[in-house]
């Protein structure tokens, strides 16, 4: 490589001077742009939704809530867009992080762009937006809510031998206990609420969408569409990716010139490489037969401690 380096640049290769991008970019890429504080903030809405700040592969209600509040409030900021790619998840982590959606929409030009996937949850977060923008193959819809609870009672005293008594406040202080069944008032309990948090979910995409609810319930129902069909009935604007979203986010906001400001923060780039290695590294050690198995268990960990109202698709999609 340096041998033809060094013809191209008709020196010797001991006299080949290198420079780095930066300085590159600084003393020779000149910008036909003036320098602008103004910015548009994308954030990142990526994987389960979830209460709490969730981990780094998951839509944490509090952290994604917090970066669309920065941006609301950061004055430098004019518009913003909301990049989704999640299955959904909790209802109530969908509902805080479409209150700050709200908020949003009303100070500034808000605009959603959707990824592979923006479904259940992932949509409650983004029927709000001026524009949604999705390419003619994003799955989304999914407009539905379900309630999951574990019978574990025969696991735990016929495997393994545990019996369980309860002494409680009040009829249902132990709904939900994986250790016995729901009785039938419980069961109703539960479906009610069920049925509010889906009356809600329509009645959020009917204010967003200007649709009637009865409308929304016909498209809804947990029903799952491809942006091409749901750009057809109404849940879907344009096609387009991030940058189409982000042109369009600039136009609304009057701006010809400005600068990407990214949120939630990301991780100390060193931090993030150590973070990986130890997660390879865990992976060589462990036989192949057991590696399914760990997905599965991780799954399963990700549901237990998920909440007991659902508004996600109620199945997983893998492309091979």
């Amino acid at each position: 490589m340096e041998k033809i380096l060094a013809e191209k640049s008709g020196v010797n290769d001991d006299d080949i001077n290198y420079i780095s991008l930066n300085k590159y970019n600084e003393a020779v890429v000149k910008s036909d742009k003036k320098f602008t504080t103004d910015r548009i903030a994308v954030v990142y809405a990526v994987g389960d939704i979830v209460s709490g700040s969730g981990e780094a592969d998951q839509v944490g209600s509090d952290r994604i809530a917090e970066a669309i509040k920065k941006a609301r409030l950061d004055d430098k900021v004019k518009a913003i867009v909301l990049r989704v790619n999640s299955p959904g998840g909790s209802a109530l982590a969908s509902d805080v992080i479409w209150r700050e959606t709200k908020l949003a929409k009303e100070k500034k030009p808000f605009i959603v762009s959707m990824g592979n996937l923006a479904a259940s949850g992932g949509y409650y977060i983004s029927c709000l937006a001026d524009t949604i923008v999705a390419q003619p193959t994003t799955i989304t819809g999914s407009i539905g809510v379900f309630g999951l609870l574990f019978n574990a009672q025969k696991l735990l005293n016929n495997k393994l031998g545990l019996t369980f008594d309860t002494y409680k406040t009040g009829p249902y202080a132990d709904l939900g206990m994986p250790t016995r069944p729901l009785e039938p008032a419980e069961r109703n309990i539960l479906q009610r609420s069920v049925e509010d948090v889906y009356s809600t979910f329509i009645g959020r995409v009917a204010e967003g969408r200007k649709m009637e609810t009865v409308m929304v319930d016909s498209i809804g129902q947990g029903r799952v569409w491809s942006a091409t069909d749901a750009k057809r009935i109404g849940l879907v604007d344009i096609y387009g990716g991030l940058n189409d979203a982000v042109t369009l986010a600039a136009k609304k906001a009057g701006l010809d010139n400005y600068r990407i400001k990214e949120l939630p923060e990301q991780k100390d780039p060193i931090q993030e490489i150590l973070e990986d290695m130890k997660g390879e590294s865990e992976s060589m050690m462990m036989p192949d037969y057991m590696k399914e198995s760990m997905k599965l268990m991780k799954y399963l960990k990700q549901i237990s401690e998920q909440d007991k109202i659902q508004a996600r698709m109620p199945f997983g999609i893998a492309v091979e």
